[in-house]
């Protein structure tokens, strides 16, 4: 793979945005080879959604609490973030975040937080009505954020 960069921009810090699905590994292998050859600082974060605790099913119904889907998100970042730093980062420390919150706020206030001077983003690949559906926190990103964002494309 080959990066066209801006010789007069230093990326000194490498802010890589998961999730735990399986767009996840590309922006994490290409954010790590990046830095190894920029020789730069990499922070990995995987947002926890709080939205995703909110059950819409009553209480009485539902087997988890809203606790105990917190600590359950909690438990797959660490995971995620295992899993991509053993099979991405080899001998290359990362600063780990997992915020809680929305993705794309938390993405941008950790990017800014941390100092980094990228960000680097999967992305689904959907377009048109889908992604007007779906929302994408991927655009949002690319439109509101500060610093450079580099799109990974997915493989599928």
């Amino acid at each position: 793979m080959i990066y066209y960069l801006n010789p007069t921009i230093m990326f000194r810090k490498i802010l890589i945005a998961v999730n735990d699905d399986e767009y996840a590994r590309k922006p994490a292998e290409t954010g790590f080879q990046l830095a190894r050859t920029l020789n730069a600082a990499v922070g990995i974060v995987f947002v926890i959604d709080q939205r995703l605790t909110v059950n819409p099913m009553d209480n009485d119904i539902s087997p988890l609490s809203p606790l105990e889907i917190m600590e359950s998100l909690h438990r797959e970042a660490d995971r995620t973030l295992d899993e991509l730093m053993g099979r991405y980062a080899g001998d290359q420390p990362a600063e780990r975040f997992t915020p809680e919150g929305r993705p794309t706020a938390e993405i941008l206030n950790t990017a800014e937080s941390w100092g980094a001077d990228l960000i680097i983003l999967g992305t689904h690949g959907r377009s048109g009505l889908m992604q007007l559906l779906t929302g994408s926190i991927t655009t949002y990103i690319k439109h509101h954020s500060k610093i450079p964002v580099l799109i990974v494309p997915s493989e599928h």
